[in-house]
């Protein structure tokens, strides 16, 4: 399977619930993000008559969470490199790089999920801005769930580059992360 879009929504919540480790907090970010896609997508859509962008808009949004679900999975595989190459023998030559390489992917993927989120948050917030009114509350809720998801990549990458200070992804992470929480605030504000 290359992602999780085959699965049923029970099989999903059972494995990440399941003591394996992982699906896990980077897949629950990105699959929150392509929920918040979806509903942008919606909005959108359902906005046509009273909004020229929406088609467009629409098709942004369900560009951005198709990447989701592969996404989700490539977290869960980087994840569980990771934990191989942490658990590897110490003292070897080969530890030390495989592990660097290992835990550079498990940032690079959340990193990517984050940015993806910013996007989908702004997105949001565009919806709620120009959406038909009676759908703002899912233009706001798709603003907070991207907000959510950045947010928690963001914690990831900080907890997998711990012994790499000042490395760019972290910074990139961050942007990421300010964008959505200001979307996902001013989503909030619109007046139906």
């Amino acid at each position: 399977m290359d992602d999780y879009v085959d699965l049923r929504l029970g099989q999903l919540l059972e494995m990440t619930a399941a003591e394996a480790p992982a699906p896990g907090a980077g897949s629950a970010a990105a699959l929150a993000i392509a929920l918040a896609a979806a509903l942008v997508a919606k909005v959108a859509r359902s906005s046509r008559d009273s909004w020229s962008d929406g088609p467009g808009v629409a098709a942004q949004a369900l560009e951005l969470q198709s990447r989701c679900p592969t996404l989700a999975r490539e977290d869960t595989d980087a994840w569980r490199d990771a934990l191989t190459a942490l658990g590897g023998p110490d003292g070897t030559s080969g530890r030390e790089a495989a592990l660097a390489q290992a835990l550079a992917r498990a940032a690079d993927l959340p990193l990517t999920i984050a940015e993806t989120g910013a996007d989908v948050a702004g997105l949001a917030l565009l919806a709620a801005e120009r959406g038909d009114g009676s759908l703002r509350g899912e233009a706001a809720t798709a603003a907070v769930l991207a907000h959510a998801g950045v947010r928690a990549a963001t914690h990831l990458i900080v907890i997998n580059l711990a012994t790499q200070a000042g490395d760019e992804r972290s910074a990139r992470a961050e942007r990421a992360e300010r964008v959505a929480a200001s979307a996902a605030a001013s989503a909030l504000t619109v007046e139906p």
